[in-house]
């Protein structure tokens, strides 16, 4: 067994070489968790710690695909499947030139603890690749697709690992990957979450992460008699998450005054309203174009190559992806006023950054709590095709409000320090205690 964090960390770092996503992940859950290890010694001697940062099982393989030129293009892709402690694989699919094996063992490792918060009975895994879907044709975007799932479909199904969309993977790549899939396999299963409505999909599906970080957010402000309605709130991104985000905030009362995306920021003091995000999805979703023409069409600033943080507002949404808020950037926001911070995206604030936000007391919910919205209603998307049924919309979103707020309730129970609610460790003891007993009930496995 391990005396300290240092010592386990040592040995992570040792046997993941490289992996600094992965590092940092392991380390903020490690740090959580402790204390709470040393009251219950049971869990390490069964060594329970040492087991759930392994993944049961990686998978990497060759894509080889043609372009519209007919030339063969290869890329790499993966399959994290973590933990099945409490059930089949589930996770999300990221197409993406960043995406190596570090960031889908960080997102992994992240999704055995939200999908254990949801109270679901979902395991936790990740996969991708690094082909880059932005300025594919459609034709090029099925290629790949078909060649990925012609590998993938060996290892998946739907009582083993059902992969869901992330970044890169929207409608039209999952729509590709399940039609390869039927077409293999020759069965029409719920084997991928995020399917079009008319085939299989949820209501609530695309807009769950977002209503769900903001159904959040809203939990957490009423521990302090507060609500979002007239509150100025700051979200990074300007995919899937910030305009269900943003529309939810709308619906709450708050005002969105900021989105982004790779290339720069725009700060509209005014606030986005319903027409300004319905021009947001159209230009994002339909003409995949720059958030810079948002600022051209409605004159509002634009700051380009930055990030959103050093506006004044009440709470921050960053919603975009891992790492985009530093050290620096979490006092400024302090500094501005904000007194929430709620992660729409996985794992997006710095270590250093966290720990200035926990030092000042600042109602801070990390992404394996805040953002689980979005696994949840894929959960239930699952259940919906078990039974061959479709639940309404709002059957749909009063079942991720209510498991929203079931998430909340694990939090404070376990992060609850006086009057101060610690999220961060209470999402990750909450996750863990749940994983961790199944992992001992099923034996050395």
């Amino acid at each position: 067994m391990y005396s300290t964090v240092d010592d386990f960390m040592n040995m992570i770092v040792e046997k993941n070489s490289g992996e600094k996503e992965f590092h940092q992940a392991v380390q903020e859950v490690v740090d959580s968790l402790w204390d709470f290890l040393q009251d219950h010694p049971h869990y390490m001697h069964a060594k329970v710690l040492e087991r759930i940062v392994e993944p049961e099982r990686i998978i990497m393989f060759r894509v080889s695909w043609r372009n519209d030129r007919g030339e063969v293009e290869v890329n790499k892709g993966y399959r994290v499947e973590f933990n099945s402690a409490i059930g089949p694989y589930k996770g999300g699919l990221r197409f993406h030139p960043s995406v190596n094996l570090s960031i889908l063992k960080f997102l992994g490792f992240e999704q055995v603890f939200k999908n254990s918060l949801t109270t679901l009975p979902l395991g936790g895994g990740k996969g991708g690749s690094d082909f880059d879907p932005k300025g594919k044709s459609d034709n090029e975007v099925m290629n790949f697709c078909q060649s990925f799932m012609t590998e993938l479909q060996r290892h998946i199904g739907p009582n083993t690992d059902i992969p869901a969309g992330d970044i890169g993977v929207g409608a039209r790549e999952i729509g590709f990957l399940f039609g390869q899939y039927k077409r293999l396999r020759n069965e029409f299963t719920g084997v991928l979450t995020g399917k079009a409505l008319n085939w299989g999909g949820s209501l609530i599906r695309p807009e769950a992460t977002g209503y769900g970080t903001v159904y959040f957010a809203n939990e957490m402000l009423k521990t302090r008699g507060e609500s979002f309605d007239g509150k100025t709130v700051a979200i990074s991104g300007s995919g899937n998450v910030a305009q269900f985000a943003a529309e939810k905030i709308l619906q709450l009362g708050g005002k969105p005054v900021t989105l982004s995306d790779s290339s720069g920021s725009i700060y509209d003091p005014n606030g986005i309203d319903e027409e300004k995000l319905a021009y947001v999805m159209e230009l994002k979703n339909v003409k995949r174009g720059r958030i810079k023409e948002y600022a051209e069409k409605y004159d509002c600033e634009y700051w380009d190559g930055e990030r959103p943080w050093k506006v004044q507002c009440d709470v921050a949404l960053p919603s975009a992806t891992q790492n985009e808020i530093n050290a620096e950037e979490a006092k400024i926001l302090v500094n501005n006023g904000c007194i929430c911070v709620a992660e729409g995206a996985n794992m997006p604030t710095e270590p250093d950054a966290v720990d200035v936000f926990l030092e000042n007391k600042i109602l801070y919910g990390p992404g394996k709590a805040a953002n689980a919205g979005g696994v949840a209603v894929s959960g239930l998307e699952m259940s919906q095709n078990s039974m061959r049924i479709q639940w309404t919309r709002e059957e749909v979103d009063q079942r991720l409000h209510t498991i929203m707020k079931d998430i909340h309730a694990q939090c404070e129970k376990y992060g609850k320090n006086g009057d101060f609610v610690n999220y961060v460790k209470g999402a990750n003891i909450g996750g863990f205690i749940k994983i961790a007993d199944a992992m001992l009930d099923q034996g050395v496995v």
